[in-house]
């Protein structure tokens, strides 16, 4: 009866343990639904927001006219709202930030990737990604309080506040993110295509210009335009180092002002929530959420066409 009972027992037991191994993967799979729907639901939430208040704020301002004006002034009696202004500022201290950032960040990474021994690339790349580690403030002081004076005497017109100073050290900032993606995607190329390219007696330089920087480019791409949303939604440095003073100009010596800048400027507290005048840095921030989503869109094609061509 024993040696009976038990395969009974076991064919009862079989299906239970089944049960209980089907309701743990349910739960595993809530779990990672839940996860994964908070920052969903974050962005819509956010998107929600923006679109909310920019629809209102719409409502008073024609939308040729935000686009098109050449003053800002929403806090003044005589108002004017030309994002043109702020978006010139933004641009301007972001193409000064990408001049400095994107050639010395790739040729950083071809170093730590190409050139650099085990040992010293084990030592530098942790060195160099501190920099990413540094608080923003910090920089934006350093920008007003070094860079700036440092600057001075080079070019004895340039103001206390200005975007090319702020341009300089946002593009310091943002070094690490280029050299640390584009020398990931370098060292993820096989060592069979260099060895196969020395084999035909090639040079490093050509190894490295014609092999290996070909078939890392969609990461390397990728970098660059994680580099420029990076620049473009930098808040602090700017904020601190270039002014608060919009004008429609393109001379970094002055003061400027960026979208980010303006938002922290309204957000202080002393704007009344609810009128014109607050609901701009949502309209701001619409134009700053489209402007990077144009680059996280472009980055994504550019990436995609790079892998087909090159796989």
């Amino acid at each position: 009866m024993i040696t009976a009972a038990t395969p009974r027992a076991r064919l009862h037991r079989a299906p239970r343990s089944q049960v209980a191994h089907h309701l743990r993967e349910q739960a595993i799979h809530g779990l990672l639904f839940a996860c994964s729907s908070v920052s969903i639901l974050t962005t819509a939430g956010i998107i929600g927001v923006l679109v909310f208040e920019t629809v209102a704020f719409l409502r008073t301002v024609p939308l040729w006219d935000f686009l098109t004006d050449t003053q800002w002034t929403p806090l003044f009696a005589d108002k004017h709202f030309g994002v043109a202004v702020l978006a010139s500022a933004t641009i301007l201290t972001s193409g000064i930030a990408l001049l400095v950032a994107l050639p010395i960040g790739l040729l950083t990474a071809v170093f730590l990737s190409e050139i650099a021994p085990n040992r010293a690339r084990r030592l530098l790349k942790p060195a160099l990604e501190i920099l990413a580690g540094i608080p923003t403030v910090v920089y934006g002081y350093f920008a007003l309080l070094f860079v700036t004076p440092l600057l001075r005497s080079v070019f004895p017109e340039i103001a206390g506040l200005n975007g090319l100073s702020a341009g300089l050290v946002m593009g310091v900032m943002i070094i690490p993110l280029v050299a640390s993606l584009s020398e990931d995607a370098l060292y993820a190329v096989p060592q069979s295509l260099r060895d196969g390219a020395y084999a035909l007696g090639a040079s490093r330089a050509q190894v490295t210009t014609r092999v290996v920087l070909p078939a890392a480019l969609s990461g390397i791409v990728a970098s660059f335009i994680l580099a420029v949303s990076r620049a473009i939604g930098e808040t602090m440095v700017v904020a601190i180092a270039a002014g608060q003073s919009p004008r429609l100009t393109l001379n970094p010596l002055v003061p400027i002002e960026t979208m980010t800048a303006y938002i922290v400027q309204v957000s202080l507290g002393d704007t009344p929530a609810g009128t014109l005048e607050y609901q701009t840095i949502f309209a701001v921030g619409m134009s700053l959420f489209l402007m990077t989503l144009v680059l996280n869109v472009a980055s994504h094609r550019l990436v995609q066409r790079f892998r087909q061509q090159y796989e």
